[in-house]
């Protein structure tokens, strides 16, 4: 279903692993730093000053003109209560908004929700890569998961519309029989959105051109079918990606480089796009991690922490930093790790009320404060 006014979107970027906050968001001119991180440090001089105390990693030079310009929310300090350094469980928490038991839902499935309450629209939540994320999930929404735009679909080699239904159909029937005529419905129906969805989705590289061209990297080649999506007016709202893997305990200063230049530069790109395009003012991009990682390293890489950072990217976007940067002294640290000061759930509130125009509420589980980011 296109739409013919302009939407707001939400791109989210999950970087996923543990992104080490102290090397992307660096101290530079505090020695507690540099004692800390003997071996694994940026070097004073090397860093991208963005204020007389703070600066960003080296290889973010995409990102570091976004904040030039005022376009780049960088919010320090972000977590939530009694963290826990597991990938899965962190994971969960930021996935469904719900820090003290399992949450049942994700927090970008109940926006969908909300913003498509009916389900008119099988393309209002779009994941790029393989599977679907615990924060995409929640009941009866659809959410198409695309692992390659231009082969997206079921059966995709069974060029047939009615074929293709009928494969569907005896797809579900392995899953029927008694007790089963509900799980065979679900998978019928879900396939049937999906189907649906392929169809539209297929539409998108035909209508797009651009003059920006982006790197032959997974997240820069997602980021372009997020921008070919964006760009073909398909109501699509929420959009997801995920890039990986910041779990970086060896090599670090190697690897982590590695991943902030494919970051970086694959989001200056498709800034790039959105303007060219005229999008720039419609849509918003979350990039999060799950944790943060230790503050001293060890030997050659940094271990599994807690406190980390956020950023929030995009023309609407009032730029700063927001949150109180962590400090690195002893007696202010949590068992090695920076504290966080702001829970990643204000975040969520901000972005939820102040640019998708929901009731956040429900979506966080709580009342949070707000950034003034929007």
């Amino acid at each position: 279903m296109a739409s013919s006014e302009p939407q707001r979107a939400l791109v989210v970027v999950q970087l996923s692993g543990g992104n080490d906050a102290l090397n992307t968001v660096i101290p530079y001119t505090n020695g507690l730093y540099y004692e800390n991180r003997p071996q694994v440090n940026i070097p004073q001089e090397e860093v991208l000053p963005i204020d007389d105390h703070l600066g960003l990693h080296p290889r973010m030079g995409a990102i570091k003109q976004l904040w030039d310009e005022g376009k780049v929310a960088v919010i320090n300090g972000i977590g939530y209560p009694q963290p826990n350094r597991s990938h899965f469980r962190s994971l969960d928490v930021w996935h469904t908004a719900e820090s003290e038991q399992i949450g049942q839902e994700g927090w970008l499935g109940k926006v969908i929700r909300d913003l498509d309450p009916k389900g008119e629209n099988v393309l209002t939540g779009v994941n790029f890569g393989r599977g679907l994320l615990r924060s995409l999930y929640a009941k009866g929404v659809p959410v198409a998961s695309v692992g390659n735009l231009e082969t997206y679909g079921l059966f995709p080699d069974i060029k047939d519309a009615g074929m293709r239904q009928m494969a569907l159909q005896a797809f579900s029937q392995m899953y029927g029989g008694e007790g089963k005529d509900m799980i065979a419905q679900y998978i019928s129906q879900m396939g049937t959105d999906a189907l649906k969805g392929a169809d539209i989705l297929r539409v998108a590289p035909q209508q797009y051109t651009s003059s920006v061209t982006y790197a032959d990297t997974p997240i820069a080649q997602n980021l372009k079918s997020i921008a070919q999506v964006l760009c073909a007016d398909l109501g699509t709202r929420v959009y997801h990606t995920v890039h990986q893997s910041f779990d970086t305990h060896a090599s670090e200063l190697t690897s982590h480089a590695k991943l902030w230049t494919d970051v970086s530069a694959a989001i200056g790109s498709f800034m790039a796009d959105l303007q060219e395009h005229g999008k720039d003012e419609d849509v918003v991009i979350f990039m999060f991690s799950e944790f943060g990682r230790r503050i001293r390293d060890n030997g050659a890489g940094t271990d599994h922490g807690s406190g980390g950072v956020a950023f929030v990217l995009g023309t609407p976007v009032q730029g700063g930093l927001y949150g109180e940067f962590p400090s690195l002294r002893d007696e202010d640290q949590l068992e090695g790790d920076l504290h966080f000061n702001n829970d990643f759930r204000s975040t969520y509130s901000t972005l939820v009320d102040r640019w998708l125009g929901l009731d956040p509420v429900s979506i966080t589980n709580g009342v949070y404060e707000q950034f003034d980011f929007i």
